[in-house]
């Protein structure tokens, strides 16, 4: 298999993840989807926690994340959930087939299943903690300490 057909191998199994999650067969709506919920979490981490995160991310996957990133304005000063949703909102627009809680929990499910162990936790912290609650919060962080 050449370098190519893995690395775009590797983002299929995401989207088709994320699909999964989401409960739909539509791979548009889901790589959007995916991509929404990557951006907002990216804009709400530091600099180094973006780097780390993008570490473990496949590279056309890696491509998405960084999508006109522009790292001076983070991370974001985002302390409630209702920003948060927004923000996801924002970044999944003009499509409005998901709910922005749909698609975090997906996303955080997704990560869970293919970054390392605990950096869920890492990256849940970051987060408002009236949002954790919405993702699934006491689900993954048994598996956080792990």
């Amino acid at each position: 298999m050449n370098l190519f057909a893995k690395m775009n191998q590797q983002a299929t199994l995401w989207i088709k993840d994320m699909m999964a999650e989401l409960g739909t067969t539509d791979g548009h709506k889901a790589m959007h989807a995916l991509r929404a919920g990557l951006q907002s979490l990216r804009d709400r981490l530091s600099v180094d926690q973006a780097a780390q995160l993008s570490a473990q991310l496949p590279l056309i996957i890696r491509g998405m994340f960084f999508e006109g990133w522009d790292p001076s304005g983070t991370p974001l000063r985002i302390r409630h959930r209702a920003e948060f949703l927004a923000l996801v909102r924002d970044k999944y627009a003009p499509r409005e087939d998901l709910a922005a809680e749909d698609i975090l929990r997906s996303l955080f499910r997704v990560l869970d299943r293919h970054i390392a162990a605990g950096e869920v936790g890492h990256l849940m912290v970051t987060l408002p903690e009236d949002l954790t609650a919405i993702i699934g919060g006491r689900d993954l962080a048994e598996n956080l300490d792990a």
